[in-house]
C-alpha cells in the first residue's frame, strides 16, 4: 500500500508528487493519457523531436523539471489508466467541515492520524484496447483530475469540423495537426488566444477570433499581474503579426454545412448576448469554448463536499491545506475550482505538504505558498467574474437543435419535457432523455441545467468511466495484487 495515490498527471497532480515525495512518502501517480503532463503539458507524439521543444505550449520548461524530479525522488507512475471508482477501505470517521478562510496548510503532523487505519482503493482500466482490471491501494488520495470544455449548444454545433477549443488545441499539441485550414475562433474568456495564436503560427488561417464578452474586461484584474499583463500583451501580438481580428461582443449563433462545416454566421450581441446585426464568414473549422467544467466525479463519488464556485458551477470544498470534507482525501487544480496551470501547481504543492504532515513527516516551513494561492485565486476569480456565461445562447437555439448530442435530444424535447412539469435537469433527464448517453451529461449537462432555470448540480455517478458490463461483474479479488513499478503497458512515461 502506498502513502498517497494522485489521479490526474497535469500541474497540480505531478506538483504535489513532487512535494510529498521529498517529505519521504512512497507515491503513484496515475493518469489516463499515455504521457505525463495532462492537458495543459501536454506535448508531440513519443519520437517527435522539435527543434524548439516549447514550441507548442510555454510550460514546457516547468514540465521538463517536475518530471525529473518525479524520477529523482522514485515517483511510480502509472499511465494508461482510467480510474472508473474509488472507495475507502475503512469508515475512517465523521467528515471535516473545512473553514471559510485559507491561511496555508500545518506545518507540524497533527497529533492523531484524521483517516484512523483506513485507506483508499482506486478501481482502474489499464491498457488502450484491450484494458485490464487493476486496483491501487493507498493510504491517502489526492484527486486532481483537471477540467474540461464547457461547450454551448447552437445550431450546426455537431457538424463536422465543429471542435472545442480545447480539443483545437490538443489536436495540434498531440498531433501536430491543426483543425482546419481557415478556422474560426469563438466563445469566452482568456484561453481563445493562446488557442488563436497557436493555430496561426503552426500555420492555418485564422479568420476571426470572437469574444462573447467585452475584450477589455480583465483589464482591472491584470493590474497587479505584471506577469499576465506581459502574457497578454504576446497574445495581442500574435494577433497583429498573423492579422487576426479579435471582436468583442461577437459570437458563431449557427454552423453551416451539408456533410461538414463550410461557413458559420456571425452576431453582433448586445450586453445579454442577444444577437443584432449577422453576417457569415466562410471556414471549415470552427474552435469554440465558454470556459471549463471541473471534473470532480471521483470526489463527489467518495462523499466529498462540493460549493458553488465564481460562476454557479460545483467544485470540492477544501481547507487551507487542500482537505476535502472526507478525511485522508485532498483535491487541487481545478476540482476546486478552475484557476490555470500555475495555481494549480501551487495548490498540488500544498496539497502534497499537507499529506506528508498529516502522515507524521517533518514538513518546513514555506509561508509564500498560501499567499501565492490566494493571489492566483484572486485572480482567476476576476478572470472568471470578468467572462461570464449569459443566458442570451438560448435565444441561439431552433426547435432542431440537438442539446445532447449522445442521445439526438433536440430542442424541441426540451422545451416539450418543460410544458410536462420539468423544472430542473433530473426531471428534464427523465422525461426527454438528456445525458442519458456515452458522455454522462458531460457535454450537455451544463446547457439542460440552464435550460431548466438552474445552476448545474455536483455529478452524481456511480461509475466515473465508462466501464464495460464484465468489467462490473468480475471478481475483485482478481484485481488487488500490487503491480511492480513502471508502466508496463507503454513506453517510458517522460
Amino acid at each position: 500500500m502506498r502513502d498517497l495515490a494522485i489521479v490526474g498527471a497535469g500541474p497540480a497532480g505531478m506538483a504535489a508528487a513532487v512535494a510529498a515525495a521529498r517529505a519521504g512518502l512512497s507515491v503513484v501517480l496515475v493518469d489516463s493519457g499515455a504521457r505525463l503532463g495532462g492537458q495543459y503539458f501536454r506535448h508531440a507524439p513519443a519520437g517527435f523531436r522539435a527543434r524548439r521543444p516549447g514550441a507548442l505550449h510555454h510550460g514546457f520548461g516547468r514540465f521538463a523539471a517536475l518530471a525529473a524530479e518525479l524520477g529523482r525522488h522514485g515517483v511510480e507512475v502509472r499511465l494508461r489508466r482510467r480510474v472508473w471508482a474509488v472507495e475507502r477501505t475503512t469508515d475512517p470517521g465523521p467528515p471535516v467541515t473545512p473553514p471559510a478562510t485559507d491561511a496555508g496548510p500545518p506545518v507540524t503532523p497533527p497529533a492523531t492520524d484524521a483517516a484512523g487505519d483506513g485507506g483508499v482503493v482506486l478501481h482502474c482500466l489499464a491498457g488502450d484496447r484491450e484494458e485490464r482490471r487493476e486496483s491501487v491501494a493507498a493510504r491517502r488520495l489526492l484527486i486532481a483530475t483537471g477540467a474540461h470544455d464547457r461547450p454551448l449548444p447552437f445550431p450546426g454545433w455537431d457538424l463536422p469540423g465543429v471542435f472545442t477549443a480545447g480539443g483545437a488545441q490538443a489536436l495540434l499539441k498531440g498531433d501536430l495537426v491543426t483543425a482546419g485550414r481557415r478556422v474560426v475562433v469563438a466563445g469566452t474568456g482568456p484561453f481563445l488566444l493562446p488557442v488563436a495564436t497557436a493555430l496561426a503560427a503552426a500555420g492555418a488561417r485564422v479568420a476571426a477570433v470572437l469574444e462573447a464578452n467585452g475584450r477589455f474586461g480583465p483589464a482591472s484584474a491584470m493590474a497587479g499581474h505584471p506577469g499576465r499583463l506581459a502574457e497578454a500583451a504576446g497574445y495581442g501580438y500574435g494577433l497583429a503579426r498573423h492579422r487576426i481580428p479579435y471582436l468583442g461582443r461577437h459570437a458563431v449563433i449557427a454552423a453551416h454545412g451539408d456533410r461538414e462545416l463550410t461557413h458559420v454566421t456571425v452576431a453582433d450581441l448586445d450586453r445579454d448576448w442577444a444577437p443584432r446585426r449577422r453576417r457569415t464568414i466562410a471556414c471549415d473549422a470552427l474552435a469554440v469554448g465558454y470556459g471549463f467544467v471541473p471534473q470532480i466525479e471521483l470526489a463527489v463519488q467518495i462523499g466529498c463536499a462540493t460549493r458553488a464556485g465564481t460562476d454557479g458551477t460545483p467544485v470540492v470544498a477544501v481547507d487551507a491545506g487542500m482537505r476535502t470534507s472526507v478525511p485522508g482525501v485532498y483535491a487541487a487544480g481545478e476540482p476546486t475550482g478552475v484557476g490555470g496551470a500555475e495555481l494549480a501547481e501551487v495548490e498540488g504543492r500544498i496539497a502534497g505538504r499537507a499529506a506528508a504532515a498529516d502522515l507524521g513527516r517533518r514538513v518546513p516551513p514555506d509561508p509564500g505558498l498560501p499567499a501565492r494561492r490566494d493571489r492566483l485565486a484572486a485572480f482567476a476569480r476576476a478572470l472568471q467574474t470578468a467572462y461570464p456565461v449569459r443566458d442570451g445562447w438560448k435565444g441561439w437555439l431552433t426547435d432542431d437543435t440537438l442539446i445532447c448530442r449522445c442521445e439526438e435530444v433536440p430542442y424541441a424535447r426540451i422545451k416539450q419535457a418543460a410544458r410536462l412539469g420539468a423544472t430542473d435537469a433530473r426531471s428534464m433527464k427523465l422525461l426527454a432523455r438528456p445525458g442519458m448517453g456515452w458522455c454522462q451529461g458531460r457535454v450537455c449537462g451544463y446547457a439542460v441545467a440552464r435550460l431548466a432555470g438552474e445552476d448545474p448540480g455536483p455529478p452524481r455517478r456511480p461509475v466515473a468511466q465508462p466501464v464495460r458490463l464484465g468489467d462490473l461483474a468480475g471478481d475483485p479479488a482478481e484485481d488487488l495484487g500490487e503491480e511492480p513499478a513502471g508502466d508496463p503497458g507503454g513506453e517510458d512515461p517522460r
